[in-house]
């Protein structure tokens, strides 16, 4: 069986194999199937609900991997199964190439935090994974498209991100995500979508190619962040970073000290729930 066959056989088993109770739909009273609908997968992945039927039927191109993140958190898929599904669609690990792969336990970590946003990057800082407080913080991440789903390219491509940082923070943010960017150039000199990245910043926008110039490599670190939320107002909050040594992932998390303003602040957005704005980092 072709790669693109054996992907859609696997699709259509893992979505067959998962009840609406599972994932917190309805069952419903008239459904011919006991798995979830192609329609229902669709909403949890955040995809077309054609797309679903292609790659179900073998006539899709190759899934991208944040496209093949958003399914492995819809269909709840073991480290295994992750793991084929990636080489599958053409983006095993090795060579040079950024791993997308989110153990099932990072997965667990992210989505059961409730009350403080987090969330799953790579290497490249394209989004992978976030809980509702994340986009009730930074905006619902779906309501982009897949390519727009990057730290970098919302900071210095969206003007709303002044909104969400500091204007002193702002310029030394993005100083040290171009920074770490370069780094990460050098450890996947082959991979195509970080050469993509680097190459439409550089295009669109004329103060990422000045820093990018410099030649700065670091690594992103911890750092205390002032945003100016349009709900709930300013809140000071604590922004950490944990690094896998598998995987080169990044998970972020934002807190607040304990009894500060910021932290009730941040205890009301949990209650307010998500707000349509422009994701910021």
């Amino acid at each position: 069986m072709s790669a693109s066959g054996e992907l859609a056989a696997v699709l259509r088993a893992w979505r067959e194999r998962l009840t609406p109770q599972m994932v917190g739909l309805p069952a419903g009273t008239s459904r011919r199937t006991s798995g979830l609908r192609r329609e229902e997968l669709a909403v949890l992945a955040g995809v077309s609900a054609d797309y679903v039927v292609r790659l179900e039927q073998g006539r899709a191109l190759a899934p991208s991997a944040q496209v093949c993140a958003a399914l492995v958190r819809a269909l709840q898929l073991g480290d295994a199964e992750q793991d084929h599904l990636f080489r599958l669609a053409g983006h095993a690990t090795g060579g040079g190439r950024i791993s997308r792969f989110v153990p099932a336990s990072l997965r667990r970590l992210v989505e059961r935090t409730s009350d403080r946003p987090m969330a799953a990057f790579d290497a490249m800082w394209d989004l992978l994974l976030w809980n509702p407080m994340w986009a009730a913080l930074m905006g619902d991440p779906s309501r982009l498209r897949e390519e727009d789903r990057n730290v970098l390219w919302l900071h210095f491509t969206r003007s709303a991100d002044c909104s969400m940082h500091h204007p002193d923070s702002r310029d030394a943010f993005g100083v040290s995500m171009a920074a770490d960017l370069r780094r990460s150039v050098g450890r996947y000199p082959d991979d195509p979508d970080l050469r993509k990245l680097v190459a439409r910043l550089n295009e669109h926008s004329a103060r990422f190619r000045g820093i990018w110039q410099r030649h700065e490599i670091a690594e992103h670190d911890t750092a205390t962040k002032r945003l100016d939320h349009p709900v709930v107002g300013p809140l000071e909050l604590d922004c950490d970073i944990l690094s896998t040594e598998r995987g080169d992932l990044r998970i972020v998390m934002y807190s607040a000290a304990p009894g500060s303003e910021s932290d009730g602040r941040l205890a009301l957005l949990a209650t307010i729930g998500s707000q349509r704005m422009s994701v910021g980092p």
